[in-house]
């Protein structure tokens, strides 16, 4: 017998068993039927529904999947806090934290070693600092030479740390890419700067543009592996930090 959970929902907070998870409403035009998504971060559940779809349904099946929401909560993997001794994916290698507070410099890698320096309560901070400065510059790199290549222009790069996308490209020219990236295997940044490339010349995902995206990157082949990849693993990436 499937246990029933009692379930409170506010405008953005949602309570089962009374545990209180963030709670967000998305519409999609592209949704066909409703979805639930459990972010692993945060634990915020996510409910999205089609652009005619009543919230009053999308309440009532969050209500029906009361129990599903219990057991994805239950299954997220603890957060990576980020101190000295912590493990960190840089690039998909895992990367030994270590604090020298004695030392100058900022923060350096030593092999697999990242060096923070500084006092102890800045060492998280410092660290996303540079992250995200090295994912602007090896993003921006990577892409402005993609652009090259097929004859069109970026003009700004900005990096954030959004939860739902990876990347993104605005109808002017200007590329946004999570700095988590920087936590997979180079292969998969990549794919990501030649997707928001190629949304420079068709801004959608058709035929050509999967055509493109796969050129940029050497071969179908290439775009399929990151792709599963990212899949697979992308979700674990926002447990850091």
């Amino acid at each position: 017998m499937t246990k029933s959970y009692p379930v409170e929902i506010a405008a953005d907070s949602l309570t089962v068993d009374g545990q209180s998870f963030p709670f967000q409403v998305k519409r999609d035009s592209r949704a066909r039927r409703m979805l639930l998504r459990v972010r692993p971060r945060d634990g915020a559940v996510v409910l999205v529904l089609p652009v005619r779809a009543s919230l009053k349904s999308g309440q009532q099946f969050v209500t029906e999947q009361a129990g599903w929401i219990m057991a994805r909560q239950s299954e997220r993997p603890a957060l990576q806090v980020w101190e000295d001794g912590a493990i960190l994916p840089l690039y998909g290698a895992p990367h030994k934290i270590r604090h020298r507070p004695e030392a100058r410099g900022g923060v350096w890698t030593e092999g697999r070693e990242i060096h923070v320096t500084g006092q102890r309560e800045h060492l998280p901070r410092r660290l996303r600092d540079w992250l995200k400065r090295r994912a602007r510059e090896e993003f921006g790199a990577a892409a402005r030479e993609m652009a090259a290549q097929i004859g069109v222009t970026v003009r700004r790069i900005t990096v954030r740390d959004t939860q739902s996308r990876w990347g993104s490209c605005s109808a002017h020219g200007n590329l946004s890419f999570s700095w988590r990236l920087l936590l997979a295997p180079p292969s998969v940044g990549r794919y990501l700067v030649a997707h928001e490339v190629a949304h420079l010349r068709h801004m959608d995902h058709s035929q050509a543009f999967w055509t493109l995206c796969a050129e940029l990157l050497g071969g179908e082949a290439q775009l399929r592996a990151a792709r599963n990849w990212l899949r697979r693993h992308g979700a674990a990436l926002h447990l850091h930090g």
